[in-house]
């Protein structure tokens, strides 16, 4: 279902920016799964430029029993810009959940004038798209924006809606970042360093999808996968509790 968001990504990284391979930890970038009835792949990319220091995406393939799709791009530590979170997820046609965001790493009221309100705009073509759901497992208030994008959908309006609003996100998320003015100074590029570091650790503790990851290739590569590669600036959690 969310192929075609992954080769735009593709195309899009692959034309705009001078890539270069970032390692995945050996045995983390792809797995199959053999629990079950259902046959589950999933493989997982990762590249770097001047201007992204951490470009990495994922694709998980059941079938029709689930799609998914997971993205998230740090920008380099000189530049103070939001992440770009794609998190799309199909369990079976009518089941489809749908996150696409910049996630801030501040809240001031600067920082969101500058990063965030030009995101209303779009937002306001895709109405729909945001649903104002409950969110369980994060705080609303952390790493999201006024503007996420979070729905539960159908097939037709991830193609018809969810496309279209993907691709305007991406061209702006580009603008951003072609427009930031990289720091400097070495306190302000330290204090960009901590943030990611806290987005890292405050994801790996709360993402949901270890649990869907653990059901098809096991708690241990999971965990892993998790703190080796989707959020490896964080600390297992019974390790940064005894720090």
């Amino acid at each position: 279902m969310f192929q075609p968001f992954k080769e735009y990504l593709e195309e899009q990284i692959f034309n705009r920016f001078d890539l270069q391979s970032r390692p995945i930890p050996a045995g983390l970038e792809s797995n199959i799964s053999d629990r079950g009835k259902n046959r589950a792949t999933i493989q997982s990319w990762c590249y770097q430029c001047p201007e992204l220091r951490k470009i990495r995406y994922t694709y998980i393939d059941a079938g029709e029993t689930a799609q998914v799709f997971n993205s998230v791009m740090y920008p380099s530590h000189n530049y103070d810009i939001p992440l770009l979170g794609i998190d799309f997820l199909s369990f079976g046609k009518k089941k489809i959940l749908v996150v696409l965001d910049f996630q801030p790493l501040f809240r001031d009221r600067f920082y969101q004038e500058k990063y965030i309100e030009p995101m209303g705009e779009i937002r306001d073509k895709y109405n729909e798209l945001a649903q104002n759901l409950e969110m369980k497992f994060y705080d609303a208030n952390q790493y999201f924006s006024k503007y996420l994008l979070f729905a539960k959908t159908d097939a037709d309006t991830v193609v018809n809606r969810l496309f279209p609003a993907y691709q305007e996100y991406i061209q702006l998320y580009w603008e951003t970042l072609e427009n930031a003015q990289p720091l400097t100074n070495p306190d302000d590029i330290q204090r960009i360093v901590k943030a990611q570091q806290d987005y890292d650790q405050y994801s790996a503790e709360r993402d949901p999808a270890h649990g869907l990851f653990s059901s098809y290739f096991g708690s241990e590569w999971s965990e892993k996968f998790l703190y080796e590669f989707l959020f490896e600036s964080a600390s297992p959690l019974a390790v940064a509790n005894t720090r």
